[in-house]
């Protein structure tokens, strides 16, 4: 009995100190999204993300077969809704994906390459709480079928091509000055000489 005491007061006691740390680091970092997480942290934050996702769900192999027309809308798809922060690389090194707490992940990095199928497109579908990772899924496994397309080009990014990374620049969103700066250049090529200096006014380097 007396051992059992024992260990439950080591562990309560650890726990504190864990709290302890964790509330310390972020009363010096002031819950500053630019803060770097330590190791630690990381470490907690993978195990608990791997616990949280339910064991059936991480058995999960992906059910689409590669093609060249999956991979191509997979592309699409991520240039469209992922890049923003995760960048067409999938390096993560964008203006959103770097002043985020914590920052877009390398997703080319064994840290995600090693996660199961079913982890991947858990976490496409659900996202990641206290994160900026959303969760993408509708619940209608037709539409959804779009989340296992990401799962294999995820697995595709340590091998993007650069004509697959200009491919993918072209669907990038668009300003609305670039929108506006496209529909001048259009007008030029239909004859209007005026939109030409109009959309060279609009163009800085």
């Amino acid at each position: 009995m007396k051992k059992i005491c024992g260990l439950l007061m080591l562990g309560f006691l650890a726990t504190l100190g864990i709290l302890g740390w964790f509330g310390y680091q972020s009363y010096s970092t002031g819950f500053s999204a630019k803060a770097e997480p330590n190791e630690l942290e990381v470490l907690i934050a993978r195990q608990l993300r791997h616990l949280a996702i339910p064991y059936e769900n991480r058995q999960l192999r992906n059910p689409l077969p590669v093609t060249q027309e999956l991979m191509k809308e997979a592309r699409a798809h991520f240039a469209d809704h992922c890049a923003s922060c995760h960048a067409n690389n999938g390096s993560g090194e964008t203006v959103i994906g770097k002043n985020v707490y914590p920052k877009a992940p390398d997703l080319r990095l064994r840290e995600t390459q090693t996660m199961s199928d079913g982890e991947l497109f858990f976490i496409i579908q659900n996202g990641i709480r206290f994160t900026a990772m959303p969760g993408w899924g509708t619940g209608d496994p037709a539409k959804d079928s779009g989340s296992w397309q990401l799962v294999h080009f995820i697995r595709h990014l340590p091998s993007l091509t650069e004509e697959e990374l200009q491919e993918m620049a072209g669907l990038n969103p668009k300003t609305k000055k670039e929108l506006q700066e496209e529909a001048l250049f259009d007008q030029f090529l239909g004859g209007d000489d005026a939109a030409a200096s109009k959309a060279a006014g609009s163009h800085h380097h």
